[in-house]
């Protein structure tokens, strides 16, 4: 039996011990949580309740994995037979039983992210836009409104007039569109990742039937990161414990930032609608930062709106005030977090004890190269994920056709791979293949193959015959896949050794699996969040980059917050809308308690651009966030770096000064020579563009170049939009 006195304190006794009825548990950050969870998993298997009766719902498997397993390690080891997992998880089990319930087979396909703008993009033709029509959104914009307005549960007409305004005119296109994507995802037997949640909602809100037994095989359910769900997955809950009310929900509002995907933060405020009974307890006291810290976060989150008041408070009450520093510009910014890093590795401290955090991912460019020069070794999370990636699309796509074989998009990327077998060839063999039903082994008989595409078909049938056996291990399909894709590898990509690394991780991911089928639904489900996730060893000492929202949920001693600056935190864009301000400061409480010991803010104040890029945003702002504005005095401190600062590059005095609007580089040691480390006004960058040059987006409108990066990217300060990085081989920029 454990002694839970002993081992909880008051508030998270009461969310224990708590085991009947509808519980709101309100954790502030760095609160016990998962503890509080962990030990109520065993507290409930404890007193005699089956663990199989009891759903922990969470927002990645790892998560309630973690939990069960150190649940069974306190108490049971029967905890581990705990259902856990995610609300997508939960919903593919329950419609793999019950897919007629939605209209589906139970061999249904799952599509991820890039499969569906794949397809999207597919049925764009079908529209039949006139010729020199102005330019139609993109497959990734077209797949962000369907997925958002399925998510939010808005009409695409109000969501298209809210949020991309700029594409009004295709407003009925786009409807066509979604009915069109529907229609083709029920003809293929295809579910997005959307389609899951509210395909399992509509079965719930129609069969009481199964609500009822749903309810009786869980009757005690928890939810954790409440503020991060949405309303489908909040109807989810409630059906679930329609039956026995035997919920408990645990989140914090002030950590709700993901609206962008539809997270509902107000679903922690409407769970007492619903459960008008619901007992509410809040965890306030923190187990991670020191004092100082805390002071800074409850100042900041006084000035929320809509909040559930509380107050961190810890028995650390030592440590430094968060400090806020002027790094004058963003070379000087990067230089700063350099060397103060350099600084305290050589104190000793390790460098994976330090994060540095930033609103979104071209941020760090700067501090990247600079680190990269300094030979800091590091890992950046936040990227391009995993599963988007084009190796790695195109050798699972080999897989999933043989578990569905009218998967269209993957044979499109298969067949693609093919020398001379273009489109058109490709969609007659589909169609062939479907029409006349042909396994996949023998793709090579089509009618229609010529001399010079033979052999590849030929190639691809072989590997099917091979992979054809019911009975081959998850582990054999990739290996053999990896035999067939290894040379197409080496020819399609200049950095193939790196791509097959990647790869090779997918055999070591399949050894877990016996079924193809559960080791391809995991992968979509589950999958790793970038290739750093998959390539990093524990132990391995490097500095931590992350985006805000990758970093949710982790901790480190040391934490810089970097350009905390109104227009890049926050963006443009939310200074002039109430809520979105209001998801940045959540989003700066998030940043802010992942800090353990000491916490660091930077901002360029002097990199307020040159004359014309001050006038056309509307003011020369060389202040910190407006994020910071109502911080009492003696809540933080404040530094100002000099015009100059130095530090110890491998042996050299490096010194970092202005000049005529430049950053310059001096290498003392040897009486080198002064190199700028960014353009000045005016300059070209080889890319046709120049620095202050006005120009015109066919979707951002008319702004101004801030910024030259190497020959293929510019930073454009829009006047609507704020800033943005732009690829100019994937965009469409005029001259203004």
């Amino acid at each position: 039996m454990i002694e839970y006195e002993k081992v909880l304190n008051p508030m998270q006794l009461e969310a224990v011990m708590t085991l009947q009825g509808p519980l709101l548990v309100i954790a502030g950050a760095g609160s016990g949580k998962t503890r509080t969870l962990t030990y109520r998993v065993a507290r409930l298997v404890e007193t005699g309740v089956d663990p199989e009766a009891i759903l922990l719902l969470t927002f990645t498997r790892k998560a309630s994995q973690e939990m069960l397993e150190r649940a069974a390690a306190l108490s049971d080891s029967r905890c581990t037979r705990v259902s856990g997992g995610t609300f997508h998880s939960l919903a593919h089990r329950v419609l793999r039983g019950n897919a007629e319930l939605a209209g589906y087979s139970p061999s249904f396909t799952i599509l991820d992210r890039a499969d569906m703008e794949e397809v999207i993009q597919s049925l764009v033709p079908d529209l039949g836009l006139p010729k020199g029509t102005p330019r139609f959104p993109k497959r990734g914009t077209l797949a962000n409104i369907l997925s958002k307005s399925a998510n939010l549960q808005c009409p695409v007409d109000n969501l298209i007039a809210d949020e991309f305004a700029h594409f009004v005119e295709f407003t009925s296109d786009i409807n066509t569109l979604g009915e069109l994507y529907r229609g083709y995802k029920k003809k293929n037997q295809l579910m997005d990742y959307d389609d899951l949640i509210i395909n399992f909602r509509d079965i719930l809100a129609h069969s009481r039937e199964l609500r009822t037994r749903l309810g009786l095989k869980y009757g005690y359910i928890m939810v954790d990161e409440y503020q991060d769900t949405n309303s489908i997955q909040a109807d989810i809950s409630r059906y679930l414990a329609d039956e026995h009310g035997n919920i408990m929900v645990v989140g914090d509002d002030s950590q709700s930032i993901y609206s962008f995907r539809g997270a509902n933060y107000r679903n922690m405020f409407e769970f007492t609608d619903h459960f008008p009974e619901a007992r509410i307890i809040k965890l306030e006291e923190n187990y991670r930062s020191t004092q100082p810290i805390l002071s800074f976060t409850n100042a900041l989150m006084d000035g929320a709106v809509e909040k559930y008041t509380k107050c961190l408070f810890t028995k650390r009450g030592d440590g430094e005030r968060p400090k806020i520093v002027d790094t004058g510009s963003d070379p000087g910014q990067a230089a700063y977090v350099c060397r103060f890093i350099q600084e305290q590795v050589g104190k000793g401290k390790a460098l994976k004890d330090h994060a540095v955090l930033f609103r979104a991912g071209y941020h760090s460019f700067e501090l990247e190269a600079e680190l990269t020069r300094q030979g800091v070794p590091y890992v950046k999370y936040g990227g391009f994920k995993f599963l988007e990636s084009a190796h790695i699309k195109d050798f699972i796509a080999h897989l999933r056709v043989l578990v569905n074989r009218d998967e269209a998009v993957s044979w499109g990327r298969v067949l693609g791979l093919i020398k001379n077998v273009g489109r058109a060839k490709t969609r007659d063999i589909i169609r062939w293949m479907r029409e006349s039903d042909i396994p996949p082994e023998e793709v090579a008989s089509w009618p229609g193959r010529g001399g010079r595409d033979n052999r590849g078909l030929k190639d691809l049938g072989s590997l099917f015959r091979k992979l054809s056996s019911n009975k081959i291990a998850p582990k054999q399909a990739v290996s053999k896949v990896m035999d067939y894709y290894g040379p197409i590898l080496e020819e399609k990509f200049d950095d193939h050794p790196r791509r097959r690394k990647e790869l090779e991780q997918l055999i070591r991911m399949s050894k877990r699996y016996r079924k193809l089928r559960g080791f391809l639904d995991d992968l979509v489900l589950e999958p790793p969040a970038s290739s750093a996730d998959i390539g990093m060893e524990k132990g391995d000492d490097c500095l931590t980059l992350s985006t805000i929202h990758s970093a949710k949920g982790l901790e480190w001693p040391v934490v810089f917050i970097i350009w905390l600056k109104d227009g890049r935190f926050p963006p443009a864009q939310a200074c002039s809308d109430d809520e979105a301000l209001e998801e940045e400061r959540r989003l700066m409480y998030v940043a802010a308690t992942r800090a353990k010991d000491r916490l660091i803010m930077c901002y360029p104040g002097r990199d307020t651009g040159p004359a014309w890029a001050a006038a056309y945003s509307g003011g020369n702002n060389s202040g910190p966030s407006c994020l910071l504005n109502g911080i009492p005095d003696g809540i933080t401190s404040f530094e100002a770096s000099k015009r100059g600062f130095s530090f110890r590059d491998r042996g050299k005095d490096i010194i970092f000064g202005r000049r005529r609007g430049a950053i310059i580089r001096r290498e003392n040691a040897s009486g080198g020579r002064d190199r700028s480390l960014k353009p000045t006004e005016g300059e070209n960058g080889g890319n046709g563009f120049c620095q202050g040059e006005k120009v015109n987006h066919p979707a951002f409108g008319p702004g101004v170049v801030s910024r030259l990066i190497g020959s293929d990217k510019v930073e454009v300060l829009f006047s609507r939009f704020g800033r943005k990085l732009l690829h100019l081989q994937y965009t469409t920029l005029e001259k203004g």
